[in-house]
């Protein structure tokens, strides 16, 4: 009778735990969608600082991370103080998770000049089959068949949103293809050091504003360099306040660091607290049928059958990924 009932008490615990993983699971999907949604409106922003400022790409970026972290800093001291405190110890480790950022922002920014905003978006999502074989190296994250499905799938919508299937688009230089490969593999890179912050118990919050604010002092750096070869990048110091006395372009510029960028890499943190890298950054890949949805909304431009159809597959590789990642921790937990 005893072990009749010590069996009972350990299956209502593991029923208890299995329906306590799905809602937590569901939340983590639904941060990185949210994210997905946020990042997508950066577009807007920066094509509006480009084509009426003309402000070079690494300038922009510079603020971008300025703003975002002058932002945060008031908010989080009157809210939450703790999440302005970290613990010594883990400063290398976010000045190195920071130097990603910059990096990933640097090879994006090259990329788009070198192979145009269709191409390099392509390639940038070369990032969810790079979580997943990293993700699979270095935190032992399960690498499946439904997993390396999801990848085709989404990489294969990419494209077609983007339309780069017509040989023309891809008439670049085998360089600048390589520069936004290594673009994708940057951004995979933060999202492992994404999971990895987490495993250490680092609050998503506290480490978007420190890697935000590393990536801040090495982009300065990097615009700072004299006759630095980065393309969109300051030739002289007074670059850096290239906007001058536009208040209008400022108050934009402020926008796009306090508003997509704080909701878009917060909530892609948030859900790496969560979720496996590889798993967040396929969901995120659904950022390019958002910005299709926004500029069709906000802008104007129509929405062709081939962009339907490419965020019909990359919606089909998150739908596959989340039935049998699912369906896989079922398993797991009855064994």
């Amino acid at each position: 009778m005893s072990f009749r009932a010590d069996r009972t008490s350990a299956t209502m615990r593991r029923m208890e735990i299995s329906a306590g993983q799905r809602p937590r699971t569901a939340r983590g999907y639904a941060f990185a969608v949210g994210a997905a949604a946020f990042l997508s409106t950066t577009a807007i922003f920066i094509r509006y600082l480009s084509t009426t400022y003309a402000l070079p790409a690494l300038v922009l970026a510079l603020w971008r991370d300025i703003f975002l972290v002058a932002c945060l800093i008031p908010i989080f001291a009157i809210a939450k103080p703790a999440l302005l405190r970290v613990n010594r110890r883990h400063l290398p480790y976010l000045a190195i998770y920071g130097l990603v950022l910059a990096l990933f922002n640097s090879l994006w920014t090259l990329s788009v000049a070198l192979n145009g905003a269709a191409v390099a978006t392509v390639l940038v999502y070369s990032c969810g089959a790079f979580s997943a074989l990293l993700g699979r190296i270095f935190l032992k994250e399960n690498l499946g068949l439904a997993k390396l499905a999801a990848v085709v799938l989404c990489l294969g919508g990419c494209a077609l949103v983007a339309g780069v299937l017509g040989l023309g688009a891809w008439s670049g230089s085998l360089a600048g293809e390589g520069v936004g490969v290594a673009a994708g593999f940057s951004y995979a890179l933060y999202s492992l050091f994404g999971r990895s912050a987490a495993e250490r118990r680092i609050d998503p919050w506290t480490s978007l504003i420190y890697t935000f604010a590393f990536a801040a002092l090495f982009l300065f750096a990097a615009n700072c360099l004299p006759g630095s070869p980065l393309p969109g990048s300051a030739k002289k110091l007074g670059d850096l306040l290239w906007l001058g006395s536009s208040w209008t372009g400022w108050i934009v510029l402020l926008l796009l660091g306090a508003v997509p960028t704080v909701g878009g890499f917060g909530l892609l943190n948030v859900s790496l607290t969560i979720l496996p890298s590889s798993v967040a950054s396929l969901v995120v890949s659904l950022e390019p049928v958002f910005t299709s949805v926004t500029a069709y909304v906000v802008l104007g431009e129509r929405l062709s059958a081939q962009q339907l159809a490419g965020g019909g597959l990359i919606l089909a590789g998150v739908v596959v990924l989340h039935a049998f990642e699912g369906r896989g921790r079922s398993a797991a937990r009855r064994a």
